[in-house]
């Protein structure tokens, strides 16, 4: 560094009291009780803080290593500089970044785009800010982690934000908007925990609250739920022109798992013939929302979190998602083979499907039931 010093001499570091510190240029030296020096930088380097403890006195280390690593940090950045993509003059930071990405998905038809913008708008900007995409470390990731804990989430709703940022960053690199490989994203390990669902006594009940929300559409979401096992963004995207009621189905476009045809029950048919005969003239969506940018409904968890506890449920528990997981076990439950059960839930494997044979389960027990007395004939 070209920079003169006057209070980081080594006179008065020599000479500085215990427990007091000099700082000048960015390099800051303090005198411990114990009588040793510790250096340490804290500089501004392309709008990032970095603040670094460089060492001891006692280690051989000395002003002139607090020199070296500002400029080599400097002479990083503008190496940096000199290799960003598309002929930037800055780095391209976490914001920007993201709402290119999310454009760019929008134009190519990328999947759960709604989901990824909502992660992202929520969790990941707040976090990251307009950090510069190539620096950001495993450290922040781990931090991050530790505050999404911090605030309640569960390690598999950061898992599911992780892989928001982790298909972010190799997009990046693939789209030519960084050049160095994005940092490795280490998850949470997910335990294969007890899924939660409603018995057919409390699917009952829910219905039976929806009727008397305020909201009318929540009685026709959790019917639908019920149903079919359809997510929550699924069925507040039906167009009118995806209900076939004539083969009793409902065409999904943009399914998680790609674009499936939902097969539905005689009842639902029937409600649904009626919903569509009382919705307003030109509306194409099933869900209508005249506020809405789309114009129709993103989300129906207040009227949800009503009815279910209108219903003697808790509704920290019981949420829209559990509509899909109680189908499913239904079906399995009632012996229904697992590719079947596959074909209706549009799950993308049979081991995702199996996930939901609860070991406690009524069926379970009739299986072995059945096993006991052909075993007993055999005898």
């Amino acid at each position: 560094m070209s920079v003169k010093f006057q209070r980081l001499s080594r006179i008065t570091m020599r000479h500085l009291p215990p427990g007091q510190a000099l700082t000048e240029h960015g390099i800051t030296f303090r005198r411990e009780p114990s009588g040793d020096g510790v250096f340490s930088v804290n500089i501004m380097v392309d709008r990032r803080r970095i603040h670094r403890v460089i060492g001891r006195e006692s280690e051989g280390v000395t002003r002139q290593q607090a020199e070296d690593f500002i400029a080599q940090a400097r002479s990083d950045a503008r190496r940096d500089r000199l290799d960003l993509p598309e002929a930037r003059k800055t780095p391209l930071g976490f914001r920007e970044a993201s709402a290119r990405y999310l454009e760019r998905l929008g134009r190519e038809h990328g999947k759960n785009i709604k989901a990824k913008s909502r992660q992202i708008t929520q969790h990941l900007a707040p976090f990251l800010g307009n950090r510069s995409i190539s620096q950001i470390e495993a450290s922040d990731i781990e931090r991050y982690k530790r505050d999404r804990r911090n605030e309640g989430a569960a390690p598999a709703t950061i898992n599911r934000e992780l892989a928001v940022l982790s298909h972010l960053l190799n997009c990046c690199q693939e789209w030519g908007w960084m050049k160095t490989a994005p940092v490795r994203i280490r998850r949470f390990k997910e335990e294969g925990g007890r899924i939660t669902y409603l018995t057919r006594d409390q699917c009952a009940a829910l219905e039976k609250a929806a009727t008397e929300d305020q909201n009318p559409d929540v009685h026709a979401f959790v019917l639908i739920g019920l149903r079919t096992g359809m997510r929550h963004t699924e069925i507040l995207s039906i167009r009118r022109e995806h209900v076939d009621l004539a083969h009793k189905a409902i065409w999904i476009p943009q399914a998680k798992a790609g674009a499936r045809e939902q097969p539905i029950t005689d009842d639902l048919a029937l409600y649904l013939a009626t919903r569509l005969e009382m919705l307003p003239s030109g509306s194409p969506w099933l869900f209508p929302s005249p506020a809405s940018r789309t114009g129709h409904a993103h989300t129906i968890r207040k009227a949800f979190r009503r009815s279910a506890q209108r219903a003697g449920l808790d509704p920290d528990v019981i949420t829209p998602h559990i509509l899909r997981h109680t189908v499913v076990t239904h079906l399995v439950q009632a012996g229904v083979d697992l590719p079947t059960v596959q074909r209706v839930s549009g799950h993308k494997t049979l081991a995702m499907v199996a996930r939901y044979a609860h070991q406690n389960g009524e069926h379970i027990q009739a299986a072995m039931d059945k096993l006991e007395t052909r075993i007993r004939k055999a005898g």
